[in-house]
């Protein structure tokens, strides 16, 4: 977290998942009326939180990763780390018993590809970026608002706050931190990649990424109507079961809490659809940008009921 912006400021840009797409961003961050002065982006009276997932899917991550870096460096954003960037710092971290804290298999490597050819050229400037990472916070809170990459529970972020400094990391906790089994992993785990439930009767579906899975991500943000696998999936999954489940073991988040920004859920706009807040608290901003979707920005003033029409995006 950037130090120089006050925790009492609330004129921030709040953009989700970018993915390598820097021309989205640029176009973006022009409409929203920010300018380039000595070197970075920047706007009179209002400053960008970004969410994370800079890296991976588009071609244009050395672009994006510069134009991120430097606003937060001049003091014009506040950069929180995703699950992208979490998993390319252990992909290229080893461990204490010599192997990467990311297992190097093929799913993995796919996943990180893209990132890696676009700094073939510079292996320095790669490896600067994955240390700059490990400075990026999980979370940001002031007195009006909260933003994190995917999962803001309560516990879990309670818990990091006792175990990380200033919201980060700390290269002893990194290890600790991808351990499966680890108070630190669930709650890493949820904050940059959601919660999870396992599907019943032993039930699998493929991902967006073509990647076989036994669990499905829930939408958090809100007390479901129905607690039905169907009703609780934060996407439309092809044959999900109608069978019920024990919704009283999640933690979802009260209609009673400040208004929390997040990406991550991979949402989708229709034909002569606009993005359009979840709750008067709760604000998805990832609109699928690296599957020609859109790049999304909520405009926030301080206000505590959120409002649609506070949403900008470029398709």
């Amino acid at each position: 977290m950037n130090n120089s912006i006050p925790q009492n400021f609330n004129n921030f840009d709040i953009i989700g998942d970018i993915h390598g797409h820097s021309n989205d961003l640029k176009k973006l961050l022009s409409a929203l009326g920010y300018s380039i002065k000595n070197n970075t982006y920047q706007h009179p009276e209002r400053k960008v939180l970004f969410l994370g997932d800079y890296i991976d899917r588009g071609v244009n991550v050395v672009e994006v990763l510069e134009i991120v870096k430097n606003m937060v460096e001049s003091g014009n954003a506040i950069a929180l780390m995703g699950n992208h960037e979490y998993n390319a710092i252990c992909y290229n971290t080893l461990s204490s018993q010599g192997t990467y804290l990311r297992e190097h298999s093929k799913k993995n490597f796919n996943q990180h590809a893209i990132t890696m050819a676009a700094f073939m050229q510079y292996p320095q400037l790669y490896k600067m970026y994955i240390d700059w990472f490990k400075t990026l916070p999980l979370f940001y809170e002031n007195d009006s608002f909260r933003a994190v990459h995917a999962c803001w529970d309560t516990e879990n972020i309670e818990y990091l706050k006792s175990q990380l400094t200033n919201n980060c990391l700390t290269t002893d906790l990194l290890e600790e931190s991808s351990l499966e089994g680890t108070e630190l992993h669930k709650a890493v785990y949820e904050t940059l990649k959601g919660k999870e439930i396992t599907l019943p009767k032993n039930q699998t579906f493929i991902d967006k990424d073509g990647v076989l899975r036994t669990e499905f991500r829930i939408k958090w943000w809100q007390i479901p109507a129905e607690s039905t696998y169907q009703a609780i999936s934060a996407l439309p999954i092809r044959d999900l079961p109608a069978d019920d489940f024990d919704s009283s073991k999640i933690n979802f988040y009260s209609k009673e809490d400040k208004p929390v920004f997040f990406g991550h859920y991979w949402m989708k706009l229709q034909a002569n659809q606009r993005a359009r807040i979840l709750s008067e608290n709760s604000c998805c901003l990832d609109y699928s940008v690296a599957k020609e979707g859109s790049l999304v920005c909520y405009r926030y003033s301080g206000e505590q009921k959120l409002d649609s029409k506070q949403i900008n995006y470029i398709k």
